[in-house]
């Protein structure tokens, strides 16, 4: 495999930031709705990576989507290949220390040995942090089997809003989720990397089961599979990645509850899961948060 094919994988994992796959007939992923008396606002958890049959499309989502007045997303799903290549090669790349370097042997062994599964080498990934090393590995299993961010639920609504010239707006930049990743302290990304190696070594994977849970809104599943793994097991990656931007996303939500009209939140299943999801933080605002799918 060449090192344009691992960049360009790379490249397809910081677009979406964190991604599950999908891959089922009929679909009804979670939904809530926060309201006061003259706003509304819908939560959707959403797949980033899907394969193209995966009919996760509903009614009621339907339904909130034609009522939105604006559509909110993580960062922009339609983002520039050419902008984020830049941003992987600014913040991914390690020109002074490799991979290896900074990896324990048995981390070593367990990204070699995935690596080599699908025909690669530590050779051509050795310059890349260990971060970025785990993203690009968390989305070989999706791709090998046909998924794509093109076919992800936020690119879909992306696409659907930008052909009906809906406003769109991002909870943060292309280049504000890399750095999310990127200013992990360098333990913590070597942990991301292990974890990340050592369930691509250790079928069968909890793919299946997270994929049928987001299918169905089980999020009773969802949360305790991911989610409350990741808050007892790496309180720092956990704190990173969701804590502190569904607080941040929570009050910016808060502010636009103060302004009437109905608008749609289409971000990743994990930011609605827990105490510290999204619809426990807008009912702790004080705001009427009902499941409606």
């Amino acid at each position: 495999m060449s090192v344009f094919r691992f960049r360009k994988r790379l490249v397809a994992a910081c677009v979406l930031a964190s991604a599950l796959a999908g891959g089922a007939a009929h679909a009804a992923p979670a939904m809530w709705e926060v309201r006061d008396h003259d706003t509304t606002i819908y939560l959707f958890g959403a797949m980033h990576v899907l394969q193209p049959n995966v009919k996760w499309r509903t009614r009621a989502f339907d339904r909130a989507y034609a009522r939105a007045d604006k559509v909110w997303f993580e960062t922009r799903a339609d983002a520039d290949p050419a902008e984020v290549r830049a941003l992987v090669d600014r913040y991914g790349i390690d020109a002074d220390r490799s991979l290896t370097e900074k990896l324990p042997p048995r981390t070593v062994a367990s990204l070699r040995a995935a690596l080599e599964r699908d025909g690669g080498s530590l050779d051509q990934v050795d310059r890349l942090r260990p971060w970025a090393a785990a993203m690009m590995l968390s989305v070989l299993p999706m791709t090998q089997q046909g998924a794509s961010v093109a076919a992800g639920a936020d690119a879909a609504v992306t696409r659907q809003a930008r052909a009906a010239e809906k406003p769109i707006a991002t909870f943060e930049t292309v280049e504000q989720q890399i750095r999310l990743f990127a200013s992990l302290p360098e333990a913590v990304e070597v942990q991301y990397l292990d974890d990340v190696a050592s369930e691509t070594l250790s079928p069968p994977r909890h793919g299946v089961a997270l994929q049928s849970a987001w299918l169905h809104g089980d999020m009773d599943r969802l949360g305790p599979l991911v989610v409350d793994v990741m808050k007892r097991d790496r309180p720092a990656l956990y704190d990173a990645l969701l804590k502190r931007r569904n607080e941040a996303w929570a009050w910016a939500l808060t502010a636009e509850m103060a302004r009437p009209g109905v608008e749609l939140v289409a971000v990743g299943a994990l930011h609605m899961a827990g105490e510290d999801g999204l619809p426990a933080l807008m009912t702790a605002r004080g705001f009427q948060v009902r499941r409606v799918q």
